[in-house]
């Protein structure tokens, strides 16, 4: 599985975010686009169904795609989407592919990722029909204690929202929580506070906590996520110092439900199982 990986490699790199150079914002989705584009990536790799679904052109991608909720009619963009292909209108500019995607949103992909991709059948941006699975990243940098309510409100809105538009669909969750003792928030640079201290590990566990809360389904007849993954990493956010993968307790263990390989491999087994015959 590559997506965690490229995740911390492309954080680490500073990027202009709202006018300065920095590597994590509360109010970019950056973060969120680069783990949506990973976890993209990895299902390519893992589905041979999803790998001749897009060979022939049955299965596309849609970019912020709005899902309504037909029976609340509440509405959520999601970064990314892999979906039937549409007849509605196109964007005036040339479609995505994974790869040209992969350089709009700065993904750092080593030589091996990279060939790796191209060996892939060309998975290709087109407007969206009907949704097959919709990815919602979220991220808990700092404030845990009072991030920890907010973060799951969002996240298990997503989840209502992506059925309510369909059951059918997967929904998909990814949770990036900072297990750092200090961290620089861009929103209290210009009033010299410094950096955020954070209790660790209980400020990480408690972020962990909240959100392996969520509801979570084995079945069109449930509630839930179809799959959710959390990911720990030691950022400062200081614009200099390198991001780490955390592996090491609280992150989740191998085997655990909210590892990542465990995710993944579990979305690629329902996508197996539920469009096996579009």
């Amino acid at each position: 599985m590559d997506a965690v990986d490229i995740l911390v490699r492309s954080l680490s790199k500073p990027v202009d975010i709202k006018g300065e150079l920095m590597q994590y914002h509360p109010r970019s989705d950056r973060h969120s686009k680069i783990a949506c584009w990973g976890i993209m990536f990895d299902l390519l790799q893992t589905s041979g169904l999803l790998r001749n679904h897009v060979e022939s052109g049955k299965v596309v991608f849609g970019i912020n795609h709005r899902m309504t909720d037909y029976v609340n009619h509440k509405h959520k963009d999601l970064d990314l989407v892999l979906c039937r292909p549409g007849t509605g209108p196109r964007p005036k500019r040339r479609p995505y592919t994974l790869d040209s995607l992969a350089q709009k949103y700065g993904v750092e992909l080593t030589a091996d990722e990279q060939a790796r991709l191209m060996t892939l059948p060309v998975l290709t941006e087109a407007p969206v029909s009907s949704v097959l699975v919709a990815l919602e990243a979220k991220a808990c940098m700092t404030e845990h204690g009072k991030a920890g309510p907010r973060l799951y409100d969002e996240l298990n809105s997503s989840h209502q929202i992506v059925h309510g538009s369909s059951n059918q669909a997967l929904s998909v969750g990814f949770c990036m929580v900072n297990a750092a003792t200090s961290f620089y928030s861009p929103t209290n640079r210009h009033n010299g506070s410094g950096a955020n201290e954070h209790n660790q590990p209980r400020a990480t566990e408690k972020a962990i906590e909240s959100v392996s809360r969520l509801p979570r389904r084995s079945g069109t007849n449930s509630v839930g996520y179809d799959g959710f993954g959390i990911v720990v990493v030691d950022m400062l956010n200081d614009g200099e110092t390198q991001v780490d993968l955390v592996t090491s307790a609280p992150a989740p263990q191998p085997g655990d439900i909210f590892h990542y390989d465990s995710m993944l491999h579990r979305v690629a087994h329902e996508y197996d199982a539920a469009f096996r015959s579009i």
